[in-house]
């Protein structure tokens, strides 16, 4: 039997022709979710703000997600994976993943502060009784001027646009830091800063979760806690605290994914587990 081909239309544009192009789909198949792990102050943030919880305000992130437990960890594995979706600090975006935009807001400081982005976070310190009056002068380096303009160059939103100049206090020895993973970079350039303008000071950094340091900070094994989310009830009424900066929380896809902008509703249902599906997803 003789087998006869439908000729694809033509189409002319400019005087020339050309074959028909096929339409450009957004993704499809099964999303991979890619979360942080308990206790994690990016994790707690995101489902407070994104509403990843139930009635008890207890976290319902979807039991089929993979758990990663550092920001790095995230983003290696979105960045190997074209279906997966996964958040992190916004500080922390790097051109290894693409941030989408939520309802068609960028995440960025300038619409983190003008409140039109809608996943954002305060990044806190805290500390219990009295600080030793070398962790106290690196507070007052974070507060100052130059502590705040570290915190921008960093691209995290100050707290204190009018913030003091600082004056060095001429103090020796060592400050413990310890906690968030997300608040960590931005703590680390601050601790260089200030170590560059008083060689007797040595500020120690561990990054281990927002729990695990307003843990520290509570049993005295650090002088200063490190959160990225708000202290809940049992740590505020311990600790003296204060944020020393403002982040978004970007909601991160592979870079071969078509997929530009999803909505909260989506995102949420993304990460309850009851969107599963790209084509759902992505409207």
């Amino acid at each position: 039997m003789k087998k006869t081909f439908k000729a694809l239309p033509i189409l002319a544009v400019a005087g020339l022709t050309l074959s028909a192009v096929a339409p450009v789909f957004a993704q499809e198949g099964a999303i991979s979710v890619i979360s942080r792990e308990d206790g994690s102050g990016t994790r707690g943030a995101f489902v407070e703000i994104v509403g990843v919880v139930d009635e008890n305000d207890d976290d319902m992130t979807t039991q089929s997600a993979a758990i990663q437990n550092s920001t790095n960890g995230v983003m290696q594995t979105v960045g190997q994976d074209a279906q997966a979706i996964g958040y992190i600090s916004l500080g922390s975006l790097d051109d290894s993943v693409k941030a989408v935009t939520v309802d068609g807001v960028e995440a960025t400081a300038e619409n983190i502060a003008s409140e039109d982005y809608p996943i954002a976070r305060p990044f806190n310190v805290a500390w219990s009784g009295d600080l030793s009056e070398v962790a106290q002068d690196f507070l007052n380096f974070i507060n100052s001027a130059e502590g705040q303009a570290v915190v921008v160059e960093e691209g995290y939103i100050s707290v204190d646009e009018e913030a003091p100049a600082y004056e060095a206090a001429g103090v020796e020895g060592t400050v413990e830091v310890v906690g968030s993973t997300s608040v960590s970079p931005v703590m680390e350039k601050l601790a260089e800063e200030y170590q560059a303008l008083n060689e007797g000071v040595t500020v120690n950094i561990t990054a281990n979760g927002s729990s695990a340091g307003m843990a520290a900070a509570q049993d005295g094994t650090a002088d200063i806690g490190m959160a990225s989310r708000a202290l809940d009830e049992d740590e505020a009424g311990a600790l003296e605290h204060q944020a020393i900066a403002l982040d978004g929380i970007a909601v991160i896809v592979n870079n071969d994914n078509p997929a530009t902008d999803l909505s909260l509703d989506a995102i949420r249902s993304i990460f309850l587990g009851e969107i599963t599906e790209w084509e759902e997803a992505v409207k």
